[in-house]
């Protein structure tokens, strides 16, 4: 294992360290317990967004706090679930008055240990709301859940849910928005190669050099089948295929295309793939109308995308090009 590292266990906490103080202006730190909260925050009288999750998919989540993204990140160790009590104190960090959302992915440890939060910060009158995001159309169940797992469509979900929040919506309002990007966001990945978390040492799954997995997750899991490698127009199709399906897109369907790194893959690969979704979009008279091309929630350092697709209607662009300003998002600030 080759990893620019001191010691497994710090990683984490070093890393949480290291984005505090390259972006003081943006985020404040705490260590103990981790969790990160915009540098202006609490926000009174504005709904609070909280999310967060197992390190290794930086920059989820806490490249997304700031600025009309979320108010609060909580880091767990390496692809393992934050813990109550963090939550708990970063909700507390972030509440202004107007109540909390929980922006949860759906894996098992997350949806327990935020419910848990959830439940500790209502007993000290803190109003909190859960959404969960399940948009990977590429297994029903897996190892880390129950059910489909949330993956790329949580960067659109952040950045739409924050700007409701930003624009000053009540809590009840932020909930249906954040709800309807769960319901019109459908992700697929695949992977070239495993990753490796610093404190096992060892690759999470063994792929061939002719072999690809289609339909991984982000914490290493395999994906739904193991074939041979394919050119990017075919690797493109099979995502796409399954994700344009599943919804399903509608012809003549205003939609931001998202095409995700997982790490490792350089940007020439993303723009190349991006390029082969566009194309079959466009046959099947799907209108892309937002895009976004780039590594934000990663597998540390696994090769692979994945393709997201959101219907988006009126609101939702505004939504989505609203101002923000966070370290791994900038613009119209």
């Amino acid at each position: 294992m080759k990893k620019i590292i001191n010691d497994p266990a710090t990683v984490a906490i070093q890393a949480l360290q290291g984005v505090g103080l390259a972006h003081a202006d943006l985020v404040r730190v705490n260590l103990e317990p981790p969790y990160l909260v915009r540098a202006d925050g609490p926000v009174q009288g504005k709904v609070a967004i909280v999310s967060g999750g197992g390190s290794g998919h930086e920059p989820l989540a806490g490249g997304y706090v700031g600025v009309g993204m979320l108010d609060a990140a909580v880091p767990g160790a390496v692809f393992t679930s934050p813990t109550p009590d963090q939550i708990l104190e970063a909700t507390q960090a972030a509440d202004g008055g107007a109540g909390v959302v929980h922006l949860v992915l759906n894996y098992t440890g997350d949806i327990l240990n935020f419910e848990t939060a959830a439940e500790l910060a209502e007993a000290e009158g803190i109003e909190v709301t859960p959404v969960i995001i399940d948009d990977d159309v590429a297994v029903k169940d897996s190892t880390y859940t129950a059910g489909r797992r949330g993956v790329g469509g949580a960067i659109p979900w952040y950045k739409i849910t924050g700007a409701a929040a930003a624009r000053g919506d009540d809590l009840k309002s932020v909930v249906e928005i954040s709800q309807r990007v769960v319901a019109n966001v459908r992700t697929m990945g695949m992977a070239l190669t495993p990753c490796t978390v610093p404190h096992s040492g060892e690759p999470s799954f063994t792929l061939a050099d002719d072999e690809m997995e289609i339909g991984i997750g982000v914490h290493g899991e395999p994906g739904r089948e193991r074939v041979k490698l394919a050119s990017a127009d075919e690797i493109v199709a099979t995502l796409l295929g399954s994700v344009v399906d599943d919804l399903p897109f509608e012809r003549g369907a205003r939609t931001l295309l998202f095409v995700n790194g997982m790490g490792g893959t350089p940007l020439i690969e993303l723009y190349l793939a991006y390029n082969s979704a566009r194309t079959f979009l466009a046959e099947r008279g799907v209108e892309v109308v937002r895009s976004l091309v780039g590594n934000y929630f990663t597998s540390l350092e696994m090769q692979g995308i994945s393709i997201s697709l959101l219907n988006l209607d009126d609101e939702l662009i505004e939504l989505w090009d609203a101002p923000v300003h966070t370290p791994a998002m900038r613009r119209g600030r």
